[in-house]
């Protein structure tokens, strides 16, 4: 197992979540900017899930097929163009354009993983996938407090530097992330458009389906908390004599990244030798 292809591929992980953390703390007060309403922001969140869950499965496919760089840097470049969308969106419909266009192209954290899969053996796979996580802890550390801070000069700042971030991540898988033969499967081969059949019997599982609907609730309640705290937090909190605004949500977001990050990396594996995995998923 070569050590580059890993290092390569944490760096783009990194790189794009750090683009997906600036932005979350931002797109409500943004969107609020242009005139829309609380419902109009879940729908704005909405539409960007909606799409990534429509064109997963395709890309995920296409990747199996020819490649996980090729659709890895296509994915990227489409999160570019959103991002450098939003930051000119002068009207609601450029902003809902510009999360469809990122959602479409959203498969940037799949394929990485499939990437992974594809350069690890089976012993090395699940340390090597725990590059993910230590990615998503960093980003969610660093992200919404780099949005806090640059927010308070414009809210474009963030925008343009995710989109920074996002170009950053395209010439990384360009020029450092080594290509890797197609790993088609009998499904692939055959041309079938996409695995949906394949997640709807996995969901039907016996073992495997409880966990799955388990992973969903805790997914609607974690995307429901991010997309509506920001505006709860404007209208229900202070900060010096002011609603808050971006800065502040950053930093809130930033302090959960913190104590993520801190249960992540020490304190989990200490909580399931006493607990053991069932009770912690159950607590």
């Amino acid at each position: 197992m070569k050590k580059s292809p890993l290092f390569s591929i944490f760096l783009i992980v990194l790189v794009d979540v750090l683009g997906l953390t600036i932005i979350l703390p931002l797109l409500p007060f943004y969107a609020e900017s242009l005139g829309a309403t609380p419902v109009v922001v879940g729908m704005l969140v909405s539409a960007y899930a909606a799409c990534q869950l429509i064109a997963g499965p395709p890309l995920g496919h296409l990747s199996d097929r020819v490649g996980r760089r090729p659709v890895l840097l296509v994915s990227q470049m489409g999160t570019f163009a959103g991002f450098l969308m939003l930051a000119s969106a002068r009207a609601l419909w450029m902003v809902f354009l510009a999360r469809i266009i990122d959602g479409l192209t959203a498969g940037n954290l799949t394929v990485a993983q499939a990437y992974i899969s594809d350069v690890t053996t089976p012993e090395n796979r699940a340390k090597s996938f725990g590059m993910i996580g230590i990615a998503f802890g960093l980003g969610f550390l660093v992200g919404p407090a780099a949005s806090g801070y640059l927010a308070q000069f414009s809210h474009t700042y963030p925008i343009l530097a995710a989109a920074a971030l996002s170009l950053t991540s395209v010439l990384c898988t360009y020029f450092l992330l080594p290509a890797v033969a197609p790993h088609p499967t009998p499904e692939t081969e055959q041309g079938r458009p996409s695995r949906w059949s394949a997640y709807i019997e996995s969901f039907k599982d016996g073992k495997l389906g409880p966990m799955l609907w388990q992973f969903f609730a805790f997914t609607f309640a974690f995307s429901t908390l991010f997309s509506g705290f920001a505006l709860f937090a404007e209208r229900r909190f202070t900060h010096n004599g002011a609603p808050f605004g971006p800065k502040e949500v950053g930093y809130v977001f930033a302090f959960s990244g913190l104590i993520g990050a801190m249960i992540q990396g020490g304190g989990i594996g200490s909580l399931v030798k006493t607990f053991g995995e069932g009770k912690l998923v159950q607590v």
